[in-house]
């Protein structure tokens, strides 16, 4: 079975992989990412999912690997992880009571063969108080994540619903990722 490697230190993308039967090894990208203002959030997050999958590629080009990117959007604005807490008040008195959408990319690249892909989903927020922004802020959980929030932790309570795929909300895009690993001959002993 050829070698898979995630670029990536994610807890949520490496407990989805596992989930899923995958066997892996990680290996953070230490990209500096590269972004343009004039991409789509489509776009932008199978731009940034590819350059973090090249970064591994080019130190491990005997290996499949898997990069992936997550963002926000609201109004035309991409919303990436806070810098501080200022930042994360401010993204989710945005998101507070509206609909957004999130963005994951997935690249995965090998010697002859390169896949990308993107799946979004739509999640509407309830109305939030201050007091219950100040208090997720307080637990330190927005400071990691995408548009200042995991659904998958204390960020599951702002969340009125969902339209789409939970785990591209997550950060990977279980069903549509294991689909492109089978293309590589990446499965999980139960997809064998």
């Amino acid at each position: 079975m050829t070698r898979l490697i995630l670029a990536s230190q994610s807890p949520r993308r490496k407990e989805l992989l596992e989930q899923a039967g995958i066997p892996f090894h990680t290996i953070s990208s230490q990209v500096e990412e590269k972004t343009d203002p004039t991409l789509s959030p489509e776009e932008l997050v199978v731009s940034l999912a590819m350059q973090k999958a090249e970064a591994v590629f080019k130190k491990n080009p005997e290996n499949v690997v898997l990069g992936s990117d997550t963002v926000v959007s609201i109004d035309g604005r991409v919303l990436g992880k806070p810098s501080d807490k200022k930042e994360a008040r401010d993204m989710l008195r945005m998101l507070s009571g509206r609909t957004h959408e999130v963005f994951t990319g997935v690249a995965v690249l090998s010697g002859d063969k390169t896949r990308t892909v993107c799946e979004k989903a739509s999640v509407q927020f309830y109305d939030l108080s201050d007091e219950e922004i100040d208090g997720y802020i307080k637990s330190g959980e927005p400071f990691d994540k995408a548009g200042s929030y995991g659904i998958q932790g204390l960020g599951a309570v702002l969340v009125e619903r969902i339209s789409g795929d939970y785990f591209a909300i997550v950060g990977l895009p279980l069903a549509k990722t294991i689909r492109v690993l089978r293309e590589f001959d990446i499965v999980g002993d139960w997809q064998a």
